[in-house]
């Protein structure tokens, strides 16, 4: 708006209520010589009128550029597609599917780099972690992990990899600059889920054979406790407070709340929906909103996502989405988080302000993880 004023007053044009005798003066001087008396009024009145409107005409084109020209939140989604071997492209304004790109063979997790230039992708077949250009969407290079990487977490500062590599039963860690190995970590069976502390300090692996949550010191990369869990657990989130570590067992259908500190489970949530058996609803991914207040479950066959009140642990509502829904993600604004879908190939859209799915968006064959970024 001061942009607007400033061309205003360089086009010395007032507007309603303005217009004293100087400026009448300064218009009379802008029509050209036009003598003094009742008929120059007259004319120097019309001129007036005439250029105030050319003057409001070209202060509502100039707004309307300078409107136009604000940059907006525009967000760009990545979707692994496990049996595709592919990521799909989302414009989150559009809410449409841009574009699909080839990468190896079943790829699961996926995360972004730091500054967004970079994508990771768990190329579980081939052993490898490869790293997409997300400006051109070509494949670069490879990070070092284990056999059949399969989830991976970055730390809060950018600079390492976490990955879970489930057939040799090691966590990997990973330099994100030199994309060389700094280390591994033994851990339980079949490791998957993942999860770090908001201050980088805590890592979690989850193995699903085990049954265990394994907590690990970032900085001696040691397991500090093993925490046991119900059967298969898949999936691990600290809140944003770092008060809880949640964790997802999908055969045993809970989420167990365990306190960081003393490594007990405070509680668990169950979860009933009627008409489906205890077996139908398996838990799988965990997203939280930044302010904490809610956590979004995605309950696999079930076909549901559900919204939890964090301070109560109750479920609030059930929503339901595509067919076998595996992981989610917000947009950074948190307007929208969309969710994988294993079975239907798509990826549902939810308001998160109204709590409604909005669209359904289809990507490639089992749509596995989802990341999403500034564009």
């Amino acid at each position: 708006m001061n942009m607007v004023r400033n061309l205003r007053a360089r086009l010395l044009l007032p507007f309603t209520g303005e217009g004293g005798p100087t400026k009448w003066g300064r218009m009379r001087a802008l029509d050209g010589a036009v003598p003094n008396g009742p008929s120059s009024v007259a004319h120097s009145r019309g001129a007036f009128s005439r250029e105030r409107e050319k003057g409001r005409a070209f202060c509502m084109f100039a707004a309307a550029a300078i409107f136009l020209s604000t940059p907006v939140h525009a967000f760009t989604a990545y979707v692994s597609n496990e049996k595709g071997n592919s990521v799909t492209v989302i414009d989150t304004d559009k809410l449409e599917a841009v574009k699909t790109v080839k990468v190896g063979r079943r790829p699961r997790g996926i995360e972004l780099s730091k500054d967004n230039s970079e994508l990771y992708v768990c190329a579980g077949d081939d052993d490898t972690i490869q790293v997409l250009d997300t400006k051109t969407l070509k494949i670069t290079g490879n990070l070092p992990s284990g056999p059949d990487p399969e989830l991976m977490i970055l730390s809060p500062d950018g600079r390492t990899v976490f990955v879970s590599n489930e057939n040799d039963n090691l966590v990997t860690m990973i330099d994100a600059e030199t994309k060389r190995q700094i280390g591994d970590v033994p851990v339980g069976v079949e490791p998957e889920g993942m999860a770090i502390s908001p201050d980088g300090r805590i890592l979690v692996n989850t193995s699903e054979t085990t049954n265990m949550a394994h907590l690990i010191d970032t900085r001696t990369k040691q397991i500090i406790a093993n925490v046991l869990v119900d059967a298969r657990p898949r999936f691990a989130a600290f809140k944003p407070d770092a008060s809880e570590l949640w964790v997802s067992s999908e055969i045993g259908g809970t989420v167990a709340v365990i306190d960081p500190r003393s490594h007990a489970v405070t509680q668990k949530i169950r979860f009933e929906i009627p008409g489906l058996s205890k077996e139908a609803i398996q838990p799988i991914g965990i997203s939280f909103t930044n302010d904490g207040k809610r956590a979004f479950v995605a309950l696999g066959p079930a076909n549901r996502v559900a919204v939890i009140d964090t301070a109560t642990k109750k479920i609030e509502k059930y929503l339901l989405v595509g067919q076998r829904v595996w992981h989610l993600a917000f947009t950074p604004d948190e307007k929208y988080l969309l969710t994988a879908n294993g079975v239907s190939n798509d990826v549902s859209v939810i308001d998160v302000a109204s709590l409604k799915v909005v669209k359904s968006i289809p990507v490639g064959a089992f749509p596995w993880g989802i990341a999403v970024a500034t564009k």
